[in-house]
């Protein structure tokens, strides 16, 4: 079914097509027509489903023309905020609607500047917007939508209570738009509370990996890890590739091994300043960088098209975290690969990723990278500290203390 058919309008088809959209993804097809009739929706669905578009294009009709600040988004990270602002003036460009954004790592002049002229839709993280608030330059009375988006994500960062002080700032006599990748207990509990009498659409089994992700493991030893990345970017033929790292000293650390081998790198972190997480991913989008090192701040959420492969450098600490990561490929109908790079000691963490998503991940070698077979078990009627045993030596006994 075309777009067409969703009962959207000319001038939000029009943003549509200048978007250069073919026909709507799952997600897209069940959301829009609910959320058009006002109904609130709770949505579930994998990451580069479409989810933006989704509560964007319905959100944009509803409102139609200019006037107070009647749609509240709230976003985890300033980079969704930032994203979800830049597909919403572009969805918006033939309206005179006006989008407007507030978020932290920045100054607050140009945010107050912007919210003094008005803005239609404010897209929001919650720590920023409850300092607006505070201050006076934000007002909630007038919501009419209210898109809670990638809210397990917001969980994962701590945003639970902002987020509810900011929904009771709210009207309670409006439309909620709820997307997360994942519905866990404790969001449920928020949906069932947020939420009136909503639309449940859940598209794909939230466990599992997308259909056109290849994904696979490298076992080796912990010194030759970068060794076998640097063999694999040689081997590969990519267009573009994320490549996670555990922690932020980790990722730096990797990007100068990189550099020095005359790889074109990016780097995403959360000690980077906004200007550099901006010219980081704005340099990787437009092919300036080839390879983007990265913690899981970039696994969730972050639009970045065309990414052909996804490195795990660093086995997440998290099964669901795998599925995120890897995500980050085979988006828009392209397949993609994935790997992850393990030594013995992530076995167990590798264990608990395929009992999440129900399958084998497949086993790989690469040739000079062979893993070596397991150290033998010690034989089991091998007495322990024999030779300390042999000459003489007497257990310690143990002293107790005797209480009064």
């Amino acid at each position: 079914m075309p777009f067409s058919k969703l009962g959207l309008a000319k001038h939000i088809l029009q943003g549509v097509q200048s978007m250069g959209y073919g026909d709507p993804t799952p997600i897209q097809l069940r959301a829009i027509p609910p959320a058009l009739e006002g109904r609130d929706v709770v949505a579930s669905a994998q990451t580069g489903t479409g989810k933006t578009a989704a509560f964007a294009l319905p959100l944009l009709q509803r409102l139609d023309s200019h006037g107070k600040c009647r749609c509240l988004i709230l976003e985890p990270t300033r980079e969704l905020a930032m994203q979800v602002e830049t597909a919403l003036r572009d969805f918006s460009r033939f309206t005179n609607l006006r989008i407007g954004a507030v978020f932290g790592g920045v100054g607050y002049g140009a945010q107050r500047t912007a919210l003094k002229e008005g803005v239609d839709v404010l897209v929001a993280t919650p720590g920023r917007l409850e300092d607006h608030m505070q201050q006076g330059t934000v007002r909630l009375d007038a919501i009419e939508i209210l898109v809670l988006d990638e809210v397990d994500r917001m969980l994962d960062v701590g945003f639970l209570a902002p987020m509810k002080r900011i929904i009771a700032k709210c009207p309670k006599n409006r439309q909620t738009l709820f997307f997360s990748a994942t519905l866990p207990p404790e969001i449920a509990d928020l949906a069932n509370w947020a939420l009136r009498d909503p639309v449940k659409i859940e598209v794909g089994a939230s466990r599992s990996v997308a259909s056109l992700v290849r994904h696979g493991v490298y076992q080796v030893e912990p010194a030759a890890k970068f060794d076998l990345l640097l063999a694999l970017l040689g081997e590969l033929d990519f267009e573009s590739a994320i490549i996670f790292s555990r922690t932020k000293h980790g990722a730096d650390k990797i990007a100068k091994k990189l550099r020095a081998q005359n790889h074109s790198v990016a780097v995403l972190h959360a000690n980077r300043s906004q200007n550099q997480r901006i010219e980081a991913l704005q340099g990787f989008k437009s092919g300036k960088y080839e390879v983007m090192v990265a913690t899981d701040i970039a696994a969730r959420g972050i639009d970045i098209a065309g990414v052909s492969h996804v490195i795990n450098y660093d086995i997440p600490q998290h099964p669901e975290d795998y599925v995120h990561r890897i995500g980050r490929t085979g988006r828009a109908s392209r397949s993609g690969d994935a790997f992850t790079l393990i030594s013995r000691e992530d076995f167990k963490k590798l264990a608990a990723i395929e009992r999440f998503i129900g399958q084998r991940i497949e086993r790989l070698t690469l040739k000079g990278f062979e893993p070596k077979p397991a150290p033998a078990p010690i034989p089991r009627d091998t007495p322990p500290n024999s030779g300390a045993s042999q000459q003489g030596h007497r257990p310690r006994r143990r002293r107790f203390s005797r209480r009064r």
